[in-house]
């Protein structure tokens, strides 16, 4: 998942080897951060935020976790913790791009980091990708277009079309309604197309534009002990909800990528899935992120290496699935097979992440690319008081690195 100003929302070229440079603890933004925000400038690099950074890796390691469920997506059971996580893994993470977005003004150091972390990653990987389909799957004729975006691909092209509209949304009174009645328009209108996948890109819309609209004190709020509390039979009754739900539901609703003619649906029932839906990712976004730990763990460095393991993650799963492993090792479907495939996935995407993967991908990742753009030096900077901000652009960045 890719934030955006530039790098994306998974991590970006201002984060360090410890972490995204986050106002102190979602509370406020250091000096530093407001000095990078206003004018792209050099200086002390704000220390990153533990909490968001702990967010990143655990829900990119849901995302690779239940990317390796689908081909082993055989039981009642395994389908219900199917549904369960896509409720809300990549909800949450577009919130914390979005909310990572907030000070993006199309500033020209914002959109070069806008081109080199979203726009070249996505050119580049969804090359790799296409490429790997046509040869692994041994599917030479499947075609290689930057208009249709071939599997994890979809993530930095929305990430793309959100952040460049993310001004717009700041700007009207109440922006999250609006959203979610663009949604809902796109659920029943087939005609949308597969360019961009659109429909991906207008139904995830309202959690981005949520996230542009957060607070600090929102999080703070959210990891209140009585929440934490809350969130346990929240979360346990989503799960028995989802067993229920398995047999009776499309899991192709929770992707966003029909409408719902598309789904042999009616139209109506479009709108009323995108508020429930909507209302459902929410609610468990908010028991996941009650018990993400605030303090540094062993896995808080990894956060700002997200954008690698989304990017990476996809060719270990489609890899096995191309060679015929769960067609020939039929043992994998069983309940020891799908605990050693979620393990398998789990410790993959967690090395991808690591710093060394992160470096060498960097030149791919993070590319500077001075030769392409005029020097933003001279821009104009902002006059008067300093700004108050706890989310920068670049911050966002690091999400996008960090994934959706």
């Amino acid at each position: 998942m890719n934030d955006a100003s530039g790098a994306g929302g998974f991590g970006t070229k201002l984060d360090t080897a410890a972490g995204a440079a986050v106002p102190g603890g979602l509370r406020s933004s250091s000096p530093a951060v407001e000095q990078q925000s206003q004018g792209g400038r050099s200086g002390a690099v704000g220390q990153r935020d533990a909490f968001l950074d702990n967010a990143k890796y655990l829900l990119i390691v849901l995302v690779a976790v239940a990317h390796s469920w689908e081909a082993v997506e055989s039981s009642r059971a395994t389908k219900a913790l199917y549904m369960f996580v896509y409720t809300f893994h990549m909800p949450a993470f577009i919130v914390i791009c979005g909310y990572l977005s907030r000070s993006f003004t199309g500033r020209p150091h914002q959109i070069k980091r806008l081109i080199t972390g979203i726009a070249v990653p996505y050119a580049v990987f969804e090359v790799a990708y296409s490429l790997f389909k046509r040869y692994a799957d041994d599917t030479p004729d499947h075609a290689i277009t930057l208009l249709d975006p071939f599997f994890l691909t979809w993530f930095l092209a929305a990430l793309l079309i959100w952040r460049l509209t993310s001004p717009l949304w700041r700007h009207l009174r109440h922006p999250i309604p609006v959203a979610l009645g663009i949604a809902a328009l796109a659920s029943l209108t087939p005609g949308i197309g597969d360019d961009l996948n659109l429909q991906r890109v207008l139904q995830f819309l309202p959690f981005f534009v949520l996230g542009l609209c957060l607070k600090p004190h929102h999080f703070e709020t959210v990891r209140r002990r009585e929440v934490r509390l809350l969130a346990l039979p929240v979360l346990a009754g989503a799960l028995l909800f989802a067993y229920w739900v398995a047999p009776r539901m499309k899991t192709s609703w929770l992707f966003r990528t029909n409408s719902a003619q598309q789904l042999d649906a009616p139209w109506w029932s479009g709108p009323v899935m995108t508020l429930l839906l909507f209302g459902c990712s929410l609610l468990l976004t908010v028991a996941f992120l009650s018990w993400v730990p605030s303090r540094r763990m062993w896995f808080t460095v990894l956060g700002a290496g997200t954008i690698c393991g989304y990017l990476l993650h996809g060719f270990a799963i489609k890899g096995p699935e191309y060679a015929g492993v769960f067609d020939t090792y039929t043992w994998l479907s069983e309940p020891a097979g799908k605990v050693a495939v979620s393990l398998a996935a789990a410790i993959a995407v967690t090395l991808m992440c690591t710093p060394p993967v992160r470096r060498a991908l960097r030149a791919v990742t993070e590319p500077d690319m001075a030769w392409a753009f005029r020097d933003s030096r001279g821009e104009q900077r902002h006059v008067g008081p300093p700004r108050r901000s706890t989310g920068t652009a670049d911050e966002s960045d690091r999400m996008t690195r960090s994934t959706q």
